[in-house]
């Protein structure tokens, strides 16, 4: 117990990278977490209310904060293709660089990216299983990375998708019946579903990693 402690407490300190009074570069940490969260959000979660139940604001906070960043020339709003009544919330190349270069967080990244590739997986791995735990013992529906989610399917090859910038998609969520791209597994959503049962589409999409970087 007192290294589960001592590792927890450790954890927390690592925190006030990105919780911390005041601003931060102009914004604050709740800015930053918004800010951070579209960036990495696929397109069925760059919205508004998804975004408010990401960071745990009410809609009315998480308005004010698009607002914020809108003001800043962070985040543009578009209409969405599947629903014209609702709005998508896109990063602009401006957003993009502030994070690059500013977002509170990379400091942490860097030192995590020195620990070198087994350690960091390693990291990645255990804080996962963490959060498994914290999930089913609160009944807790947080976002993940769509690669890990029970919704992700792999497509048949008839079934190849046609559509401007999806023609290689070879994956399919199941809850939105839209086509998925490789590149898209790793964008982080909100109708996140974990599941543990998927090592065929886990050892393809490893492939497919390797391949695109070789």
């Amino acid at each position: 117990m007192p290294l589960a402690r001592e590792a927890v407490e450790l954890l927390v300190q690592a925190a006030r990278a990105w919780y911390f009074e005041g601003n931060q570069h102009g914004l604050r940490d709740r800015e930053w977490m918004a800010l951070r969260f579209l960036g990495r959000a696929n397109r069925f979660s760059r919205t508004p209310s998804a975004l408010a139940g990401f960071i745990g604001a009410t809609r009315a906070t998480a308005s004010q904060i698009v607002k914020t960043l809108e003001g800043k020339s962070f985040l543009v709003r578009k209409p969405s293709h599947e629903d014209k009544r609702s709005v998508v919330l896109h990063v602009t190349a401006q957003g993009e660089k502030v994070l690059n270069q500013h977002d509170p967080i990379n400091h942490v990244v860097n030192a995590v990216t020195a620990l070198g590739t087994e350690e960091c997986l390693r990291l990645r791995d255990s804080l996962r299983e963490i959060l498994n735990h914290l999930d089913a013992a609160h009944q807790r529906l947080d976002a993940s990375i769509c690669r890990d989610c029970m919704f992700l399917a792999e497509r048949s090859p008839g079934h190849a998708g046609t559509g401007k910038g999806r023609a290689t998609a070879e994956f399919m969520c199941r809850l939105y019946r839209a086509p998925i791209s490789l590149e898209e597994t790793e964008l982080l959503c909100t109708s996140f579903e974990r599941t543990r049962d998927r090592p065929k589409i886990e050892e393809h999409l490893d492939r497919a990693r390797v391949a695109s970087q070789g």
